[in-house]
């Protein structure tokens, strides 16, 4: 927790568009990707954006279509926080910040069709894999967001399908195939705080921040998805400013992949 003292001159730092830390506004901590970072895995990444660090992993199962979409397979996020990441969140079920986390990062890759349904089916009607993706963080020190949208991407990057006969799946014998992974969604969240936007925040800066905006992009450029959050309200303006960044550093996080 922030010192009110400590605060204000956080504050007063973003204002003359400082920071504590001594980066700039909008500019990254060291990033970091290892991939194949489980061997229990289908495919899996560990990402590092300064202290924080979350690991990713894909699992694949064969499953029956959805009876309104018979050739096509599906694909989930789900999230977990503990308080080996951060003291703060509690065991139980999952928290606010969980869901939060696994529904954008989910909306990001399902609506861009990263991975394309279809090509997930295997006999239509009757048979299609589902993909399921799980967020791990090891260590919450600000910007889990951002974290965890590039390490499913590197995830699904490496991801290969399991040896399926038919009738059973070997999880302990991975094919040459992979995942039919086409484009590359990237979330970027940009906070406006007095007046000034930044990106990456650390965990003390985002109590500073009562706004910020999460924008997934496309390698071109194109809007996935958009994700607004804090009490302040944004100006058309605003947003704007806020995609224009969010377009800028998607594409410095996609070239760590």
């Amino acid at each position: 927790m922030m010192s009110g003292p400590i605060k204000k001159h956080a504050l007063d730092l973003i204002s003359k568009e400082q920071r504590l830390d001594g980066r700039d506004l909008l500019e990254f901590r060291d990033i970091e990707v290892v991939y194949d970072f489980s061997k229990n895995a289908e495919g899996s990444a560990k990402v590092r954006i300064g202290e924080t660090e979350i690991i990713a992993g894909v699992k694949m199962s064969v499953d029956k279509p959805f009876p309104d979409t018979p050739n096509k397979g599906s694909l989930m996020v789900s999230a977990e926080f503990s308080q080996i990441a951060n003291p703060k969140f509690e065991s139980g079920p999952p928290s606010g910040e969980a869901i939060e986390l696994a529904r954008v990062v989910d909306r990001g890759i399902r609506e861009s069709k990263a991975v394309p349904p279809t090509k997930l089916c295997i006999s239509e009607g009757e048979k299609v894999w589902s993909i399921s993706i799980d967020l791990i963080p090891l260590n919450v020190a600000g910007n889990y967001l951002d974290a965890a949208g590039l390490a499913s991407i590197a995830a699904l990057k490496v991801a290969k399908f399991p040896k399926y006969d038919g009738t059973n799946v070997d999880y302990k014998e991975l094919t040459d195939d992979l995942v039919p992974l086409e484009k590359l969604p990237i979330p970027i969240t940009v906070h406006k705080i007095v007046g000034k936007y930044l990106v990456d925040l650390t965990d003390s800066e985002e109590e500073t921040s009562d706004c910020k905006l999460t924008v997934t992009t496309l390698e071109d450029g194109k809007i996935c998805s958009v994700q607004k959050g804090g009490s302040q309200p944004l100006t058309s303006e605003d947003i704007a400013h806020m995609i224009d960044i969010s377009v800028k550093k998607g594409k410095e996080l996609r070239s760590k992949l």
